[in-house]
């Protein structure tokens, strides 16, 4: 059984395939782990989904449940007879999805809080630019820090300098205030 997403992809035309094992003759080879790959997904899928449950139930939250949350739908054709090769020309292929990982790309954001290839320059989340802050990076604190099982650790840190650095700047502001004040006293 598949997500639903998934199924709604198959009759969309798409084919999904397992791991790129190798190129030979002009044919793709491909892993039979696509069923395998997915399945591990959904239990992942899953497991969060257990966590977040377990979590509203131990804090007595009232939130109504998605009963679409964990429906299984029957697999499509390419999940239970994967392909093991494919010709891209004889399949008249003319758009490729590579789905490898992705790359972070800061470039939108004007700021000098970054090294020379972009990556943030911060102290556990907190970037040099007042009010700019990161999350989700790889080993932000921990080897966790990217995966959400992880960032949680780092979410707490972030929301604890927030709160500091507000708490200082309104010090700051008061202070600067008072001091303008004391400047327009006469003495």
């Amino acid at each position: 059984m598949a997500r639903p997403s998934i199924s709604a992809a198959s009759r969309r035309r798409i084919t999904l395939l397992g791991r790129t094992e190798g190129y030979a003759d002009g044919k793709l080879l491909l892993a039979g782990d696509l069923g395998r790959n997915l399945d591990a997904g959904d239990a992942n899928h899953n497991a969060l989904l257990d966590e977040a449950d377990a979590y509203v139930a131990k804090n007595g939250l009232d939130l109504p449940e998605d009963p679409q949350a964990r429906a299984r739908y029957p697999d499509a054709g390419c999940i239970t007879t994967p392909l093991r090769e494919l010709d891209p020309a004889q399949a008249g292929i003319s758009t490729v999805i590579w789905a490898v990982g992705f790359t972070a790309d800061y470039s939108w954001i004007k700021s000098d809080s970054f090294d020379p290839q972009g990556r943030p320059i911060h102290q556990r989340g907190v970037s040099r630019e007042p009010g700019l802050y990161f999350l989700g990076l790889p080993w932000q604190s921990r080897r966790g820090s990217s995966f959400i099982w992880g960032v949680w650790h780092d979410a707490k840190h972030v929301a604890e300098q927030i709160g500091i650095q507000r708490k200082y700047r309104a010090y700051n502001d008061e202070a600067q205030a008072q001091e303008r004040a004391a400047l327009r006293e006469p003495a």
